[in-house]
């Protein structure tokens, strides 16, 4: 009798948490999923008014300038960011409600002039900004408020990229590496479901692609797969490598973020000059869809593009890093692809997931988002490229904050 009196004291506990974090999950989704619709409708004008107007691009310094002031004015150089949302889940470092404003301003204007960056910062630290916030409104404890920002980050990433389960995965392993908090798995899976909802019913439709040809798995095909993965792994870590030695470069020549940004904006628009097609500017979710459909693009594009998102961020501009991912995986797999005779489709496919798992060294995340935007119909393909990228890649990261909790491999070094 005293087992089912346990029992039901044990589940009444469980039922009330299940209810609070059922609500607080609802809520937090509905919140960022309404900032991230208007977001997203204000990168899509400011996509539209580049592309029907390129002179646009000649104004990117000057709309670097502004950036510099609004953050100089409004947040006096605050560590700022990603790195700082991450960081936010293992201390009492503070999220404030500014940052939702100030990223969502300058990547629109980073965007309307043509710098190279992604959304997903900007959805992170609308997320982690407003679950932090809404965590001091409520004066939740320390660890409540760690939850909070994970649900808010997964949120983000659901509402702006459609994936929600891979958003929900990859708020709860993105911070320490080979330790998933699970702890806060339900309410992240509430948050990222009731944001992509939210998002869908306002007209905010992500991308998908859907493979055509898969060829059947087979050894033969399982090699091939996996040199093209050491292939884009390798590319993601020179992307991560000469993306972190440009903020550098940047950081310790020039103390002026005014002259910072702008020499930097100034050096995009003359590679624009030299690059006319515009490929290379805002997200690149175009030449995405055109490798997909076979179509030609410049065997160097990965290269360039990389080069293009080290010095946009680099120099201070604002946006995120895994668009651009996805789209380095996506054209060096297509040109890899050619060279070793292979469908095209799962190729891109793979180079997107390898860059992908290779740049946050998240291999659920990276599996969930193959299945949710190309479908499962080539799990051997992606199984065998994120194992192969999460090895292959050591212990670098995008993130700065990110933690190893384990090391990849006995007796390495995380450096």
């Amino acid at each position: 009798m005293n087992v089912f009196i346990e029992h039901f004291k044990n589940y009444y506990t469980t039922l009330k948490s299940f209810l609070k974090w059922l609500i607080v999950s609802v809520g937090i989704g509905i919140c960022v999923g309404l900032i991230s619709v208007v977001f997203y409708k204000g990168m899509n004008i400011a996509t539209h008014l580049r592309i029907n107007n390129p002179w646009l691009i000649f104004l990117l310094p000057l709309g670097g300038l502004i950036i510099a002031f609004i953050y100089r004015f409004l947040d006096d150089n605050h560590k700022i960011g990603t790195t700082l949302v991450i960081t936010a889940i293992r201390t009492e470092e503070r999220v404030p409600l500014r940052i939702t404003p100030l990223i969502i301003i300058s990547t629109w204007i980073t965007h309307l002039f043509g710098g190279s960056a992604g959304r997903e910062g900007a959805a992170l630290q609308i997320g982690g900004s407003l679950g932090n916030t809404l965590a001091r409104w409520l004066h939740t404890d320390e660890y409540d408020r760690h939850v909070f920002i994970m649900c808010g980050m997964a949120a983000g990433f659901s509402a702006l990229f459609g994936t929600p389960m891979a958003s929900a995965v990859f708020a709860i392993e993105v911070i320490s590496i080979g330790k998933m908090h699970y702890y806060a798995l339900f309410p992240c899976i509430i948050a990222s479901l009731t944001s992509r909802e939210i998002a869908k019913f306002f007209g905010v439709f992500a991308e998908h692609f859907y493979l055509t040809q898969i060829p059947k798995f087979n050894f033969y095909h399982g090699f091939r797969i996996i040199i093209l993965a050491i292939i884009c792994t390798e590319i993601g870590v020179l992307f991560c490598i000469i993306l972190h030695k440009t903020q550098d470069f940047f950081k310790n020549r020039f103390n002026n973020s005014y002259i910072k940004i702008f020499l930097g904006g100034l050096a995009i628009v003359i590679l624009s000059m030299i690059f006319s097609s515009g490929d290379y500017n805002g997200t690149g979710i175009d030449v995405i869809q055109k490798c997909f459909y076979n179509k030609p693009i410049f065997p160097l594009a990965f290269a360039i593009k990389i080069i293009f998102t080290a010095i946009t961020l680099g120099c201070g501009y604002k946006g995120g890093e895994i668009v651009p991912s996805l789209y380095i995986g996506a054209t060096s797999g297509y040109v890899f692809a050619n060279l070793l005779g292979f469908s095209s489709n799962i190729s891109v496919a793979c180079g997107m997931v390898a860059v992908f798992c290779s740049v946050t060294n998240c291999p659920l995340a990276s599996l969930l988002l193959a299945f949710e935007m190309f479908g499962i119909q080539g799990m051997q393909y992606y199984v065998i490229t994120i194992a192969v990228s999460f090895l292959m890649s050591g212990y670098h990261t995008l993130y700065h904050s990110q933690q190893f909790a384990f090391p990849k491999l006995k007796n390495s070094n995380q450096n």
